[in-house]
């Protein structure tokens, strides 16, 4: 019995980490780093700040925890999308297969890029996840680069610049839509950037 309660006892505890990590970025998101507390974070958990001291020193350390998940699914969803393996796609199919898991990535995590860009929070921890961020136009560049080998470097910077901004440009109005009208902007984002290659690498 006293071996079952141990592994018990342990997903009971991650569980209570990820509902206190869960409620520090929904905080973090509405009133920002600077103004949110821990009280705040443990009313909106659910739980007494007692508890919360029992998993987390300060609130420091639950945006450390939160900056650990988010840089984990940013890496993933950079696997995914930019795959150079992909790169011989239709066009439409790649454009999708490079915006699906960061759209997923956002849509999970709303807010988290402001936060984690911002100023607002510790250098060491926006650090890891700003140059997650503007690794992703080296990821775009890698993937023209294996379609189009002959392009000039310098045009494929360009066209990786301009594709990661016509993304960003796009991607709140994706994220702030009500889900039942979210469809008709991911397509339209889509059809934005496969306009804008369809010249340069079809």
């Amino acid at each position: 019995m006293p071996a079952q309660q141990g592994p018990r006892r342990q997903a009971r505890g991650q569980r209570r980490m990820e509902q206190l990590t869960d409620a520090a970025a929904e905080v973090f998101a509405e009133a920002g780093y600077a103004k949110a507390t821990t009280n705040a974070i443990a009313a909106r958990a659910g739980v007494s700040p007692g508890t919360l001291y029992q998993f987390f020193a300060n609130k420091e350390a639950l945006a450390e925890a939160l900056a650990e998940r988010y840089q984990e699914q940013l890496r993933s969803a950079h696997e995914k999308a930019f795959d150079p393996a992909a790169a011989t796609l239709p066009l439409p199919e790649l454009v999708e297969r490079m915006t699906g898991p960061m759209i997923e990535v956002n849509l999970a995590n709303p807010g988290f890029k402001a936060l984690f860009t911002g100023v607002d929070l510790p250098e060491r921890l926006t650090a890891p996840t700003r140059a997650l961020h503007e690794a992703v136009v080296g990821r775009i560049a890698e993937v023209i680069r294996t379609r189009r080998p002959e392009l000039p470097a310098d045009r494929v910077r360009t066209v990786a610049v301009v594709s990661a901004q016509i993304f960003g440009a796009l991607l709140g109005t994706v994220v702030g839509a009500p889900p039942a009208e979210r469809e008709r902007w991911v397509t339209e984002l889509n059809r934005a950037l496969v306009g804008y290659l369809t010249p340069v690498l079809d």
